[in-house]
């Protein structure tokens, strides 16, 4: 089996560490990976506003050209050793879906591998990061009157995501599928949201996209797993929806941690 890390992030995430790009490619080698996807952060789309405090879910569009050149010195660096490849992971914002295929448009044939996620949930006039804090998401689910309601609208986004057309540029793998339950040891769901997943997984097999197994709920101190779940996950390799191992990295230390759940999922 390849050994493949599809989610990493760089030092041109404002929100993450200083770690150079060879740090995290020397980091890759030692742990014996075949193939990685750097996916940075993507600018966010024309005249959408950042909502987090601090402005820094994503790099700046002034970045994007250092980011291209950057990584394209280092597939000539280490082209005999291990395969890189540029990606970004792009936010799907509803509402902003004509400026994301623009970017893609524009930008796309750089890309070798991405990644679609969702962060931004719109709660009537204001756009919120779902994952920015445990207070912020304590806000959303007032704001909504229910736990159950803000699931619901992070899932009905996430599948808008799956069958909205963004261009043949279009990221072909969706990002953290499960990301509303980042703080779930503070907010339990107790409600069945399986058939938001059928539905998803149903999308995904007829766009003939690919789901990012993502670890990084694993560190996170009000999760403790992975997105998505494991019952997900093995739906998705029942319907023959290729799972691509993700660190989600914001550090070199974070490139291949826990790969052995999705050694062990890819086994059972």
């Amino acid at each position: 089996m390849r050994k493949i890390d599809g989610h990493i992030h760089t030092p041109f995430c404002p929100h993450g560490t200083g770690d150079t790009l060879e740090k995290y490619v020397e980091k890759a080698i030692e742990e014996n990976f075949h193939e990685i996807t750097f996916t940075e952060h993507a600018p966010l789309p024309k005249g959408f506003v950042d909502p987090t405090p601090l402005r820094d879910s994503s790099m700046s569009l002034e970045k994007l050209a250092d980011y291209f050149q950057s990584i394209e010195r280092l597939k000539e660096k280490y082209q005999n050793r291990i395969i890189i490849n540029i990606g970004l992971e792009v936010d799907f914002i509803r509402g902003y879906e004509d400026e994301i295929t623009g970017f893609l448009n524009q930008y796309g044939s750089f890309l070798t591998d991405s990644i679609l996620s969702v962060h931004f949930i719109k709660l009537d006039d204001q756009y919120f990061c779902i994952d920015y804090d445990e207070v912020t998401f304590g806000e959303m689910v007032k704001r909504v009157g229910s736990l159950e309601k803000l699931h619901r609208l992070y899932y009905e986004a996430v599948l808008t995501s799956v069958n909205t057309d963004l261009g043949k540029y279009k990221p072909k793998r969706i990002g953290h599928l499960t990301l509303a339950h980042k703080f779930q040891k503070l907010f339990p769901v107790h409600f069945d949201f399986s058939n938001s997943i059928q539905t998803i997984l149903q999308a995904i097999v007829r766009e003939e996209m690919q789901i990012d197994y993502n670890v990084a709920g694993l560190r996170k101190e009000f999760c403790g797993e992975t997105y998505p779940q494991n019952w997900i996950a093995h739906l998705a390799i029942q319907k023959k929806i290729p799972l691509v191992y993700g660190s989600d990295a914001h550090s070199a230390r974070d490139l291949g941690m826990n790969y052995q759940a999705y050694k062990e999922l890819e086994l059972s």
